[in-house]
C-alpha cells in the first residue's frame, strides 16, 4: 500500500479532493448509500494511507488511461467548495478561526491555477506573487488562532505545524527557481500538493485542539 513519501503528496489528497465531492453529489441522490460508501472509505483510509489513491490509479490502470495525477488533483483542488472542506474546516464562530478557514481555502485555490498558468511566464509570475501573500496572510491567521488554543503542549503542537508548513513553503520556493532554470513543471505540481496536505495538517490540528 503506497504511504506518503516525498514523490507522492498527491496520495493523501486523493479522498478529500477527487472522491469527496462526488460522494456529495450522491448524497443528492441516496443519503443513506452515500454515507455509507464515505464512511467505509474514510476508515479504509485511515487504516491504510494511500488506499483511496491505490483504488482510483488501479482503475485508471484497468482502463488504460494515462494522466499526471499531480496536475489533475491541484487543479480538482480548485473545485472543492467552502462546505465540501470536511475536517479542514473549522466550526467555531469566532473571527480568527473564520479568517484562518478563509485563508486557508484562498491560498489552496491560488495553487490550484498552478496546471493552467504555468505556461503563459506572465501570468504564472503573477500568481507566485499571489501565492507568497497568502502563504503570509495563512500564518498570520494562524497565529491569531493560537491564541485560543489551550494548553503549553497544544500551541507546540501548532508551532511545530507552522514550522513543517514554512519548511514546505521554501522548498516550493526552491522549487519555482529550479523550474525556472529547467522546465520541470511536475516538480512544481509536486511542491504545491505538498503545500496543500500541509494547510490541511494546520487545519487538522487547530481543530482537534479546539473543537
Amino acid at each position: 500500500m503506497m504511504k506518503m513519501s516525498d514523490e507522492t503528496p498527491v496520495s493523501s489528497l486523493v479522498l478529500p479532493v477527487l472522491i469527496r465531492p462526488i460522494l456529495s453529489q450522491l448524497e443528492k441522490r441516496n443519503v443513506s448509500a452515500s454515507q455509507t460508501l464515505r464512511s467505509a472509505l474514510f476508515k479504509t483510509e485511515n487504516t491504510h494511507p494511500g488506499f483511496a489513491y491505490n483504488l482510483v490509479a488501479g482503475i485508471m490502470k484497468q482502463g488504460d488511461i494515462s494522466i499526471n495525477m499531480n496536475e489533475s488533483v491541484l487543479r480538482l483542488q480548485g473545485t472543492v467548495s467552502d462546505l465540501e472542506g470536511g475536517e479542514y474546516r473549522l466550526n467555531r464562530s469566532e473571527d480568527a478561526f473564520q479568517e484562518l478557514n478563509k485563508k486557508s481555502m484562498a491560498l489552496k485555490r491560488i495553487l490550484s491555477r498552478i496546471p493552467d498558468e504555468i505556461n503563459d511566464r506572465k501570468t504564472f509570475l503573477e500568481t507566485i506573487k499571489e501565492i507568497a501573500s497568502a502563504i503570509k496572510k495563512l500564518l498570520d491567521a494562524v497565529n491569531e488562532v493560537s491564541a485560543y488554543i489551550p494548553g503549553p503542549s497544544n500551541k507546540q503542537a501548532l508551532e511545530q505545524r507552522k514550522r513543517e508548513f514554512v519548511k514546505y513553503s521554501k522548498r516550493f520556493s526552491n522549487t519555482l527557481k529550479d523550474y525556472f532554470k529547467e522546465g520541470h513543471a511536475n516538480a512544481v505540481f509536486i511542491s504545491a500538493l505538498y503545500l496543500i496536505h500541509q494547510t490541511n495538517q494546520i487545519m487538522i490540528t487547530v481543530k482537534s485542539k479546539c473543537e
